[in-house]
């Protein structure tokens, strides 16, 4: 049966290893497979258990772990998955983020499976996982607060970016601008006391993703600030 037409929960009975891992080698080409078909497939066995999730994290294949990624992703943005499920996904992220070991993989599944699941929880470990010698530990820790900014909550994420306002690896310094773009989209004085502590220092990425929503002659200024901007 091709992933498309299987659902969660369907007479076929729940996803295993095994049917994801035969549906994903189908999809295999020469020149590889489009992101879309592994989501969707995601999607149609996205009642997959976490051991099974955790069956494909420790695969060597990158296609492998989009699957399990995206699958925690569609669990966790479910409002019929029950509380217990999104904490075992929680943790599973935690435990597993060794193989949780891209920008893409993080981007996939940190804003739902962490982010949306601290919202009403005490957010502390994303201060520890901002001060992980990890860089894709500290993505998560700046990605996972637009959960918060969705809903104009931005203590967070303006905590999380001073502390990783200064980091060199590019994909965190991405992230810090990304989040920052979206807390200015909500609260422009915020963003822009941010900036006039940090824009003459903080990495040339970082700033350029943080202003993108500035009007020109704000986005000008804040250029001027960063020495070889």
């Amino acid at each position: 049966m091709p992933a498309e037409s299987r659902r969660s929960g369907t007479a076929s009975g729940p996803a295993t290893v095994e049917q994801v891992l035969h549906e994903l080698d189908a999809l295999r080409t020469p020149q590889g497979i489009p992101m879309g078909r592994i989501f969707a497939l995601a999607k149609a066995h996205m009642d997959l258990q976490p051991a099974g999730i955790e069956q494909l994290l420790d695969r060597p294949d990158h296609e492998s772990r989009v699957v399990a990624v995206s699958v925690m992703d569609f669990q966790a943005r479910d409002r019929r998955t029950p509380d217990a499920r999104k904490q075992e996904l929680f943790d599973l992220y935690l435990r597993r983020h060794d193989a949780i070991d891209t920008w893409d993989l993080v981007d996939r599944s940190a804003i739902w499976v962490v982010g949306e699941h601290l919202r009403d929880r005490p957010r502390g470990v994303l201060d520890e996982l901002a001060a992980s010698p990890d860089p894709n530990r500290r993505r998560t820790a700046i990605l996972a607060t637009m959960a918060f900014i969705r809903h104009d909550e931005l203590d967070d994420a303006l905590r999380i970016a001073e502390t990783l306002v200064d980091d060199q690896r590019d994909t965190v310094s991405k992230g810090v601008g990304w989040m920052l773009r979206e807390v200015g989209k909500r609260d422009e004085a915020r963003l822009r006391a941010f900036l006039d502590r940090h824009a003459a220092t903080m990495p040339r990425v970082s700033l350029r993703y943080a202003i993108e929503k500035l009007e020109p002659g704000l986005r000008a200024a804040y250029l001027a600030r960063r020495t070889g901007a």
